[in-house]
């Protein structure tokens, strides 16, 4: 791959030809500001925050967009740099609800961090703002469009990601937003509810309603752990408050899935606090199911399995893997079903 020289903020940078602005500069070691951008969708420049200042262009330039070439000249903090990326967040301002002492997304907005960084208190544009119902009633995500700044993250990752396309870009103008066909529910859709919409969300347009009121980032405790519900081996990180899970969600650079989930990896942990989950070991004594400790109920397995054996050989038996395992796991008791029990009786629930 050619290599491109290129100066940015004084600094000399090289970075692989075919780069953007963006891509070089984040790799270099310097940061720039943006809302729309992605590492996981294609890059459209929509929202303007990334305008860099470069040597014989006439107008300032997205770096999200903008490719390198040999020689070019950046600066990416100029007095024109800022001046036009404070515009643009009073724009967003000029129609967004300022409501960062309530919301949930505080703490993790990428929009509050800039009016923060950017020292953007109020809008110079004020005027007729958005005034979008609360309303729908899927289970998963809450949709409040009245904090949407269309940076159209959510409608590239439904596009892009999960291939789905269950939303796009509706209205136009000052109605434009996000939303499904005739603007309807989720559910009425062709919705997965996968949560890439949610994970991609710079701001609190998009949230988990399982999370709703149930703390702000500083509050909670963050783990990586692998989804339960296939054998994938989904990478995903659960916040938890005190000693339950309050939100899922998920890494851009981890594998297998490399931030994509399912809607059971994603809003599915649930039955983790049910009341009737079965959280011991349970064994019949006398017709009745009664706790027991994981060498009793173990013991008592490989007793059964020992007994039926002796009295009517292995293929007495049968052994069902399961897709929750992975694929180690499952070789392992179709292992111990031949070697061991010494049958061939081995079947997979995904198959049946």
């Amino acid at each position: 791959m050619a290599i491109v020289n290129l100066t940015i903020n004084g600094r000399k940078v090289t970075a692989e030809a075919g780069s953007t602005l963006l891509e070089a500069a984040e790799a270099g070691g310097f940061s720039i500001p943006k809302l729309c951008h992605h590492p996981a969708l294609a890059p459209i420049g929509a929202c303007r925050m990334c305008l860099v200042e470069i040597k014989g262009q006439r107008t300032l330039q997205p770096a999200c967009t903008f490719p390198i070439s040999e020689g070019m000249e950046v600066q990416t903090h100029s007095p024109q740099v800022m001046d036009a990326r404070r515009f643009v967040l009073q724009l967003l301002l000029s129609d967004h609800p300022l409501d960062c002492m309530t919301c949930d997304s505080t703490g993790q907005c990428e929009l509050q961090d800039l009016m923060y960084e950017y020292g953007v208190k109020e809008t110079m544009f004020p005027g007729e703002t958005h005034a979008y119902a609360v309303d729908d009633p899927n289970p998963f995500l809450q949709r409040d469009y009245n904090k949407c700044i269309v940076c159209r993250r959510c409608v590239r990752a439904c596009q892009e990601i999960n291939g789905v396309e269950a939303i796009g870009m509706i209205w136009r103008g000052f109605r434009s937003k996000p939303g499904t066909p005739f603007d309807g529910n989720l559910e009425d859709s062709t919705c997965e509810f996968c949560g890439m919409c949610v994970q991609v969300c710079p701001t609190g347009a998009l949230v988990p309603k399982q999370s709703l009121g149930q703390g702000r980032v500083w509050q909670l405790k963050k783990t990586e752990s692998i989804c339960p519900y296939c054998g994938v081996g989904c990478r995903l990180t659960y916040w938890t408050r005190g000693n339950e899970i309050v939100k899922v969600t998920s890494d851009w650079d981890k594998q297998p899935n490399r931030g994509a989930s399912c809607v059971k990896g994603r809003f599915g942990w649930d039955y983790v606090h049910h009341p009737d989950r079965v959280t011991q070991p349970l064994i019949k004594k006398d017709g009745k199911f009664v706790e027991a400790t994981w060498d009793e109920a173990l013991d008592l397995v490989a007793d059964k399995l020992v007994e039926i054996k002796k009295k009517h050989g292995g293929d007495a038996i049968g052994v069902l893997a399961s897709a929750k395992c992975t694929n180690e796991e499952n070789y392992l008791i179709q292992k111990f079903s031949r070697a061991v029990l010494e049958t061939n009786n081995v079947d997979h629930c995904a198959r049946l």
